[in-house]
């Protein structure tokens, strides 16, 4: 995809992290960019500061979505890239101890279904409305590329820890959609990849370095190499290439330092 045809692209959880970090990457690169979040706070005066723009967007509400996604096209024009890092989850173990009423209870199943609507549900609600908008636009390369869908995992993917049975498995889940999904759509020219970040310095991380220095040393240790956690800026080069590159399609890379998270 040529980045200097100024394309739309569309970021979800664009407010902070390695979504903002990928709006960023994807204004400078002359994208016109669209941020989907739920920061009304934040989330406003971060786009108008690298000119893009906000949309108040529940990924867990349909209408919320389909409203949000008319939006951005009425500012942006189709989008020809949507970068999905936007999540909802919970954490806990299929079987705990309840200390209280002294024996074991299990994970509550609405808790799971609330995660697996927040996580895997959500991305494909995001990435099947996306990929509406653009079958139903013209091709953007002479190959015949409608567009591109990025989606989010995890390492926790293939590495799901303890207390992880929600987030892993439906960060998991993210990764089955990736193949079927691209050939889903290869006859009409858009590619689906996702990537799967391992520990990145992001608001919620950086705010374990004040709380906990040590835990937050013992993380960077834990990275083979470089021995630190990810930048953001990081994730977003690796968003920015599988745009560019057209022949990236059906995709899931790992981007971790190599790391391999333990049980705990």
């Amino acid at each position: 995809m040529n980045f200097a045809d100024g394309h739309a692209a569309i970021v979800t959880g664009g407010a902070s992290g390695l979504g903002h970090a990928s709006a960023v990457a994807l204004r400078e690169a002359g994208f016109k960019v669209a941020i989907f979040d739920i920061n009304t706070e934040e989330g406003p005066a971060k786009a108008e500061a690298i000119g893009a723009t906000f949309h108040h967007v529940n990924i867990m509400d349909e209408q919320s979505v389909v409203d949000g996604f008319a939006a951005a096209r009425a500012a942006n024009g189709q989008e020809r890239l949507t970068v999905h890092c936007a999540m909802a989850s919970g954490r806990g173990k299929t079987i705990s101890w309840d200390k209280e009423a002294g024996c074991y209870k299990k994970l509550p199943t609405g808790q799971y279904a609330f995660g697996a609507e927040g996580i895997l549900t959500s991305s494909f609600r995001i990435a099947s409305h996306s990929a509406l908008g653009m079958a139903n636009s013209e091709p953007v390369t002479e190959d015949g590329e409608r567009g591109a869908i990025i989606l989010t995992a995890s390492v926790a993917a293939q590495d799901g820890q303890i207390g992880q049975v929600i987030y892993g498995s439906c960060k998991n889940g993210v990764n089955g959609l990736v193949l079927p999904m691209a050939r889903d759509l290869m006859d009409l020219g858009i590619r689906v990849n996702s990537i799967m970040p391992g520990i990145f310095a992001t608001p919620l991380m950086l705010g374990m370095k004040d709380r906990n220095p040590q835990m937050w040393d013992q993380l960077n240790a834990s990275v083979p190499f470089p021995k630190r956690l990810g930048h953001p800026e990081e994730f977003a080069s690796l968003v920015l290439e599988i745009a560019r590159n057209g022949y990236i399609n059906g995709h899931q890379f790992r981007l971790d330092g190599a790391i391999r998270m333990p049980p705990r």
